[in-house]
């Protein structure tokens, strides 16, 4: 028997207490600035690793939020019905990418230690001078500015015409949120591909994937469908949300888990398969990297972990419409997308040894608790759903 709503919510909405959660706040704050000043004697000391860890704190970070973003856009270009009681959280998510793009600036400060490409004069090198005109410092500069220009405008105007909506429920701004939807998805994956290009990539300027982008996109849409899934329970266990979120919309966002689980699996076999069966040596030191010695077990891990472990519990339809237990898988999805992006960043660093550091917790910590902090601060500022939103009737009755 399905969960429904019996009562449509008040046209005045629903809004978040700040007051409640004062404490929360304030713990967030200080777990944040404290963290954040430990991180900068990291770069001081260790700028080295602390780089590489700061880095796959802030990739998996961005992944989360980015995908907040992508769910946005597609709810309003394909007109969808379900998602809009659940919106307002991506789009507050989604917001989070301003904070992001300040967080971006330690990794432009340690660049070096990144990305040995910045320190080999042309002439030294064959292979990296036939890509000198994509890899190089101002162009580099230039694409993150235009990366993170597009995603903070896009999302902050999509947010912004949603709450301008719920004072009038006037249905242009529908059709304008529409419009930036339809301009935002070639932009976004353009974006999206090419930021993973030259953040993550470029750590081996050897080697090179056309996959590279989709395996990343995978990873996206897959990880921070859970995170939604995590939010929305967490609201709805603080009293918000449970008239307005029903076990029908857990089930579809349990549903989309499920072909995220699927697809991400699909393009990371077919990279790695594409790449083993070439046999190329420029191609093939990413894999033979991360499949050997200490890093195997951590491959495996995830290849076990992000697939034939939670695959077949997604296909249960009981777990997708239990919130409890599909919070769970949600949360075990999230552990897997930061070892995947951890596999990513780190062995670039350490080689074929596993040798992890401090500043790699440390650095999970200060981004995490920063975007916790100003996320409690946003959402208070609106209601936790659009409540003028013309299909908010049709999305309240949903049945799949």
């Amino acid at each position: 028997m399905s969960e429904r709503s019996q009562t449509v919510p008040t046209p005045e909405g629903e809004y978040f207490e700040s007051n409640r959660f004062a404490g929360l706040s304030f713990l967030l704050g200080l777990i944040a600035f404290v963290s954040l000043a430990l991180c900068v004697v990291g770069a001081i000391v260790n700028p080295h690793q602390f780089s590489y860890s700061w880095l796959f704190a802030f990739a998996f970070f961005f992944t989360l939020c980015v995908g907040c973003f992508f769910w946005t856009i597609v709810h309003h270009a394909t007109d969808a019905e379900w998602s809009v009681v659940v919106r307002r959280q991506l789009e507050n998510l989604a917001a989070l990418l301003a904070v992001l793009a300040l967080l971006f600036v330690p990794i432009l400060l340690l660049r070096h230690h990144l990305y040995s490409w910045m320190d080999i004069p042309p002439g030294h090198e064959a292979s990296l001078d036939s890509k000198r005109a994509y890899l190089n410092w101002n162009f580099f500069l230039g694409r993150a500015v235009l990366f993170f220009a597009f995603f903070i405008f896009a999302s902050l105007s999509l947010r912004r015409l949603s709450v301008r909506q719920d004072k009038d429920g006037n249905p242009r701004f529908t059709i304008w949120m529409r419009k930036v939807a339809f301009i935002s998805l070639p932009m976004f994956a353009l974006c999206l591909t090419f930021g993973a290009f030259d953040w993550l990539m470029s750590l081996n300027y050897h080697w090179f994937s056309t996959m590279f982008g989709v395996y990343i996109f995978a990873g996206v849409a897959g990880s921070s469908m859970s995170l939604l899934v995590l939010v929305i329970t967490a609201l709805r266990q603080a009293g918000y949300l449970k008239e307005v979120v029903t076990l029908e919309h857990y089930h579809i966002m349990g549903k989309w888990m499920l072909a995220f689980c699927v697809f991400w699996a699909y393009i990371g076999f077919g990279q790695y398969m594409l790449i083993w069966y070439a046999n190329i040596p420029e191609e093939t030191q990413f894999f033979i990297t991360r499949n050997t010695q200490s890093w195997w077990a951590l491959s495996m891990l995830l290849v076990v972990g992000r697939f034939f472990i939670a695959f077949p519990i997604l296909l249960m339809r009981s777990i997708k419409t239990h919130p409890h237990q599909l919070c769970i898988v949600a949360g075990w999805i999230l552990l897997m997308q930061m070892l995947d992006i951890y596999i990513i960043v780190l062995p670039s660093l350490h080689g074929t040894g596993f040798h992890p550091s401090i500043w790699d917790l440390l650095s999970v910590i200060a981004i995490g608790a920063t975007l916790g902090f100003v996320y409690l601060r946003l959402l208070p500022r609106t209601s936790l759903f659009p409540v003028r939103d013309p299909r908010l009737i049709e999305s309240l009755q949903t049945v799949n």
